[in-house]
């Protein structure tokens, strides 16, 4: 396991690089058949526009490091934060008006992989068997917002996000999280803001065609883990390849991996980085398939407590 030193240099590099989003198909109808978030791309095109931008994070990382041992303290429900969740709809055809039940389903799924009470949490290799984590954070369905659109595909700009662009502006983001079901075009699955962003653009896109467990969901991206991988970016969590070779996601007890991986690995999967460890390609923030992704850990379990607890970036979630 990787020793993390976090450094306000350090963070500035990691949060200016770029993740290859490749993909060779910009059609809205065509099936991604490999993972593609677009969460660090859009990142740093929001480092580029807003350099304070670069402060704030650091300034968020900094409190991360001093907090990694805190717990959650505040709203609870059952001893949990509870977290409402406004989805906002953005429909051209039938199929991307998707359903309550489609909606509700992937609430659900959060609810399951968020509480390590997925069916498949119990493949965890014995190797990581000891740093698998239950984060503790539940999720409830507060409102669906629909709105029809002519826009084939929406890209990553925040358009979605945005009344004047035909969008739809987030509800009370500072205390909700806002999710976008919208086609995004380009092969692209979902993306997040991570704290620190603005409030207006706050949130979690993912297109239709990877949202929940029906309707319009498409295997190998069926079983609503894009917004599980989505929201852990919300909550501050990092590719486990740490968007460079053998880089760092910031975490302890994750693995150093050569870089992000597709399909479902066969186990074990080794890194050819210092110590050539074993990679955990069933993290829920690698790119593996949905089948093959099933675990957070406990290093990001901490990390996620810290922006929640008092002077945390989301600490107005847990009031």
């Amino acid at each position: 396991m990787k020793k993390v030193i976090i450094s306000a240099c350090a963070a500035l590099l990691l949060f200016a690089c770029q993740n290859d989003q490749s993909e060779n198909t910009n059609s809205e109808t065509a099936i991604a058949s490999r993972r593609a978030c677009a969460s660090q791309d859009v990142l740093h095109a929001q480092l580029k526009a807003d350099p304070s931008l670069a402060i704030r994070m650091n300034e968020i990382e900094a409190f991360t490091a001093k907090h990694l041992s805190s717990n959650f303290t505040g709203r609870l429900v059952n001893g949990k934060i509870e977290i409402p969740v406004v989805v906002n709809v953005l429909y051209r055809t039938t199929a991307q008006n998707i359903s309550d039940a489609q909606i509700q389903s992937q609430i659900d799924v959060l609810n399951k992989d968020f509480n390590a009470l997925n069916s498949d949490y119990n493949n965890v290799p014995a190797l990581f068997a000891g740093v698998k984590a239950n984060i503790g954070i539940t999720f409830v369905l507060d409102q669906v917002i629909r709105k029809s659109t002519t826009k084939t595909s929406w890209g990553t700009n925040d358009a979605m996000k945005k009344t004047a662009q035909g969008g739809i502006a987030p509800t009370s983001p500072t205390t909700k999280l806002n999710m976008w079901s919208c086609t995004i075009g380009g092969g692209i699955l979902g993306y997040a803001q991570f704290p620190g962003g603005a409030s207006s653009t706050d949130g979690v896109v993912i297109d239709p065609r990877y949202f929940g467990l029906s309707g319009s969901a498409n295997a190998p991206f069926n079983l609503g883990r894009t917004a599980t991988h989505e929201v852990g970016h919300w909550m501050n969590l990092r590719h486990i390849w740490g968007d460079a070779t053998c880089g760092s996601d910031l975490v302890a007890d994750t693995p150093t991996h050569n870089e992000e991986n597709y399909g479902i690995p066969a186990y074990p999967h080794y890194s050819t980085c210092s110590g050539t460890p074993v990679e955990m390609t069933m993290n829920y923030m690698d790119y593996v398939d949905d089948a093959g992704m099933y675990m957070f850990s406990a290093g990001q379990k901490s990390r996620i407590a810290a922006i929640f607890t008092s002077g945390g970036a989301r600490a107005s979630f847990a009031q």
